[in-house]
């Protein structure tokens, strides 16, 4: 297929079609999108005298980062910036919308950019399975796991999600909550939210609890805005509950928020537990009792085991770092 083939499929001009391919400026995002798809489905390269595929490969380490606005992230992202600066390996980051196709864009960033390798920072299983075969260079997928996905260059370093979730909703029915709504992602889709929300039915079995999802469980994006409009949907669906767990703590934070706003107090009328274990956590009031998650041992983990791929692909590893429950000011006994 050549350029003129892509320009008739896709009604765009040659130069237009050039501009993208070459990751120029100028070009509407709805073309680019347009654009750059036609040529993933057909698999499209570029000529082998064009720009992209003259440049040799770069040093660097490409970090695609699913979120935008993912305050656990952002932590994450600095303790690897400070580990990958003592390196030779300089980091490159991306950020991409939570429902985008984050495989679909680090292929793209491979064929520009031509890193060493790759850090997944959040990643749906589903995507992994359909398209990071195309990928060439190691990869570690940090904070969701990749075991039993057959990618020789692929690795992952995560928290035990569900076993975390189990203990946590374990600790609240062992202090007497009997009723609870979730908070979190589209369990169905998202690898993160799917291994805590089971998590949170194990516990619920363990302990004879009842739990309605259709009525007690809301997904919405991993954000304050989404942990108080949650909120708000549960109590004006008129649920009954003394405990609310939230997949994050900033969905956390935003529903303590909603609560307050309804004339509820935490944890007098309602205990709130959240998931990441963020420094802000401790400066909210109350103080939120979450589950934390060790951001320093994922990022060293991470690194370690891509750097080591680096010069020659080990044997794929899938590692699992420890996280704890702390129970602080939002939480109580009933």
């Amino acid at each position: 297929m050549t350029i003129k083939d892509l320009s008739a499929q896709t009604g765009y001009s040659v130069g237009t079609i050039s501009r993208v391919l070459n990751n120029q400026p100028n070009v509407s995002e709805k073309a680019r999108k347009a654009i750059l798809e036609a040529a993933e489905s057909c698999g499209f390269q570029l000529n082998a005298n064009a720009k992209q595929l003259k440049q040799q490969q770069s040093n660097s380490i490409l970090a695609v980062v699913k979120g935008t606005s993912n305050q656990f992230f952002a932590g994450l992202v600095e303790s690897i910036q400070k580990r990958l600066i003592q390196t030779a390996y300089p980091l490159v980051m991306d950020y991409i919308d939570e429902d985008d196709n984050e495989v679909r864009r680090a292929l793209q960033l491979c064929r520009e950019k031509k890193p060493r390798g790759v850090l997944f920072l959040g990643a749906n299983r589903q995507n992994l399975e359909a398209d990071f075969g195309k990928i060439g260079v190691p990869c570690v997928v940090v904070t969701n796991s990749a075991a039993g996905l057959d990618y020789p260059n692929l690795n992952s370093v995560a928290s035990d999600d569900r076993q975390a979730t189990r203990d946590a909703i374990g600790t609240l029915a062992q202090m007497g909550h009997r009723k609870f709504v979730i908070i979190g992602g589209e369990h169905r889709v998202s690898g993160t939210a799917g291994m805590r929300y089971e998590g949170c039915l194990e516990a619920f079995r363990a302990n004879g609890i009842v739990f309605d999802e259709e009525q007690d469980y809301e997904a919405v994006r991993f954000s304050y805005e989404g942990g108080y409009r949650a909120a708000e949907r549960l109590l004006e669906r008129g649920r009954q509950f003394t405990a609310l767990f939230a997949m994050a703590d900033v969905m956390a934070i935003g529903a303590i928020r909603a609560l307050t706003d309804h004339g509820l107090k935490v944890p007098e009328d309602v205990s709130v537990l959240g998931f990441d274990g963020l420094k802000l956590a401790d400066f909210v009031v109350p103080k939120l009792s979450t589950v934390r998650q060790d951001v320093n041992a994922l990022a060293e983990e991470s690194i370690r085991i891509l750097l080591e791929n680096i010069p020659a692909l080990q044997p794929p590893r899938h590692e699992t770092v420890p996280v704890q429950v702390e129970l602080k000011e939002s939480i109580r006994n009933v």
